[in-house]
């Protein structure tokens, strides 16, 4: 080899490196299989609307498959930090797998993006940021719609995980306040194929509404149990059931039922003033290009917005260090709780050293379903 050949190899082996070195590197890990599918198929399609370029740095995006399972989410985790060294974690959209998740993004010193509105101990969360709504948002919206609507007395059914007890610890105080009477509390796992039981008790117990807690298809089959069995009140589904497939399973049964959601599924029903109605509108006209009419959900949007966020806070966290180094890591972190209130196509987040929720108290909205269609709730 010439001198010349030398010079150019070596010039195009460092443009390689250069290249290497700032990359953006994104580790993944939502269900594409199991229970949780359901929410983890959609995140992963928006995450395919991402640019290849994040902040001007170009992503590489690694995604697993946690199948749904805590012990591989945790799996996931660990090897997207030690094998794939990524600047960010994102995941999961099962609330007890990103749970787990959140041990090795605080070990490592890596943000995590959940996908699910976890709720970690005092101190355990420093790493960990929350892309959707937190239950205790969603409560609200929930029991203010409950008051207008003149409901008295609830039943609970949910999920026997965190999910599930999340939401009802988000509930019941806001029940009490409201001064309406929780009458019953049951539960069931996601892997049950009936709730006749649970159903029962329900029934007997004979409240103005039930409320639902569960996710994507399997939030129709507790409700389907509970007609089954006779009950002609009002229903209400937490945002984890703010999807078609909860009117696909559902069909007439769950006509009628009011669903909390982030304002994205119902955008074209917002006034022109909110904030998010342009956001909007683009993620929602782009997904459904891609995926097809009608077909927009709550759990893509949260992985869309992971880009937004991530758009704003990458170039100040590149000031600190490159990609790819534990500078940049740290830097990414204070930058999440240091940015602005950002706009995103759920509402409008403020993350804060103390604060890893971000949305305020008031971004929940209620839908109501109508004709197999959203309707939102005014």
């Amino acid at each position: 080899m010439n001198r010349l050949s030398q010079l150019i190899a070596a010039l195009a082996a460092s443009l390689l490196t250069t290249s290497a070195i700032a990359e953006l590197t994104v580790g993944v890990s939502v269900s594409l299989t199991g229970p949780g599918s359901g929410l983890g198929i959609p995140m992963n399609n928006g995450l395919k609307m991402w640019p290849e370029t994040v902040g001007g740095e170009k992503v590489r995006m690694v995604v697993l498959d946690d199948a749904s399972d805590p012990t591989k989410g945790v799996q996931n985790a660990r090897r997207l930090v030690s094998e794939e060294k990524v600047d960010v974690i994102i995941g999961s959209g099962i609330t007890p797998v990103a749970i787990a998740m959140a041990d090795v993004a605080a070990e490592s010193k890596t943000p995590q993006l959940a996908l699910s509105p976890i709720q970690l101990p005092p101190g355990k969360d420093a790493w960990s940021f929350r892309m959707p709504q937190s239950n205790d948002v969603m409560a609200n919206a929930m029991v203010a719609h409950m008051v207008k609507s003149g409901v008295k007395t609830v039943g609970f059914i949910g999920y026997t995980d965190a999910y599930g007890e999340q939401w009802l610890q988000a509930l019941t105080p806001r029940l009490e306040k409201a001064g309406i009477k929780l009458l019953a509390t049951e539960r069931f796992a996601r892997a049950d194929t009936s709730v006749t039981a649970q159903a029962l008790k329900l029934v007997a117990a004979n409240p103005d509404a039930m409320v639902v807690v569960a996710s994507g298809s399997g939030a129709a089959m507790p409700q389907l149990g509970l007609v089954e069995r006779g009950f002609k009140g009002k229903f209400y589904q937490t945002h984890a059931a703010a999807t078609r497939d909860l009117m696909r399973v559902g069909g007439k049964a769950v006509e009628g039922t009011y669903v909390t959601s982030g304002p994205v599924v119902v955008v074209e029903q917002l006034p022109d003033s909110h904030p998010s109605k342009q956001l909007g509108l683009k993620f929602v006209a782009d997904y459904e290009k891609a995926q097809g009419a009608g077909l927009r959900n709550q759990f893509a949007a949260h992985s869309y917005d992971a880009y937004l966020l991530l758009d704003k806070v990458v170039p100040v966290a590149l000031k600190a260090g490159k990609a790819g180094t534990p500078e940049f890591r740290a830097a990414l972190k204070d930058a999440l709780e240091a940015a602005p209130p950002l706009p995103v196509t759920h509402g409008v987040i403020d993350f804060t050293p103390t604060d890893h929720w971000g949305f305020v108290p008031d971004t929940g909205v209620v839908m109501k379903v109508v004709d197999g269609d959203w309707k939102l709730e005014k």
